[in-house]
C-alpha cells in the first residue's frame, strides 16, 4: 500500500479520530518537540539551541504551539504564528510546523491539530490560515488540500 497523505491514511480508508488531548505546549514538552522537529526535517538540531528558540516562542504571544498528547506521550505538534501583514486587512495565521510522529500517523491527529489551529485563528479574527510546505512533501500537500486548503501562492527562498 502507498500512503496517501501526511496523516498516513491510505487511499479509500479514513481511520477513526484518535483519542487524546490537544493542549498548548509548555517548556516541559521541549524534548518531545525536538524529536518531532528533527524527524520532520530529517536532521539532528542542536538541542540547547532548539530550547532557546522554543522558549523564545513560548514567551511570544504571536506564537501558539499545540501538542497532541495520548497516554502522557506527545505524538504530534502544530506551531502557529499570528501576525499582521500590510497586504491583509486582518491578521493572518501561519502554520510554521506540523508533524505527527511515525507510529502515530494514520489516526487523524494532524487533522485534529489543524482544526484546533483554525479555531484559534478564527478566535483571533484572522482573515486566513496558510502553510508553506516543502515541494518534496507531496503527502503533506494532499493532507492540507484534503483539509480544505488551496494552492494559491508560490513561496521562494534563498539561503544566507
Amino acid at each position: 500500500m502507498v500512503r496517501s497523505d501526511a496523516d498516513g491514511a491510505f487511499a479509500g480508508h479514513r481511520p477513526p479520530v484518535e483519542e487524546g488531548t490537544i493542549r498548548v505546549a509548555t517548556a516541559s514538552d521541549a524534548r518531545a518537540l525536538h524529536r518531532l522537529i528533527c524527524d520532520l526535517e530529517r536532521t539532528e538540531f542542536d538541542y540547547d539551541s532548539f530550547c532557546r528558540r522554543f522558549e523564545s516562542q513560548l514567551a511570544d504571544a504571536s506564537h501558539t504551539c499545540l501538542v497532541f498528547e495520548h497516554e502522557d506521550e506527545v505524538e504530534g505538534m502544530l506551531n502557529l504564528q499570528i501576525s499582521s501583514r500590510l497586504h491583509h486587512e486582518r491578521p493572518v495565521a501561519e502554520v510554521l510546523e506540523c508533524v505527527v510522529g511515525g507510529k502515530a500517523r494514520g489516526r487523524r491527529i494532524g487533522a485534529r491539530l489543524l482544526r484546533r489551529a483554525r479555531e484559534i485563528a478564527c478566535e483571533a479574527g484572522c482573515e486566513l490560515i496558510e502553510v508553506t510546505s516543502n515541494l518534496a512533501r507531496t503527502d503533506a500537500h494532499r493532507f492540507y488540500e484534503r483539509e480544505g486548503m488551496a494552492r494559491t501562492h508560490l513561496h521562494l527562498t534563498m539561503p544566507l
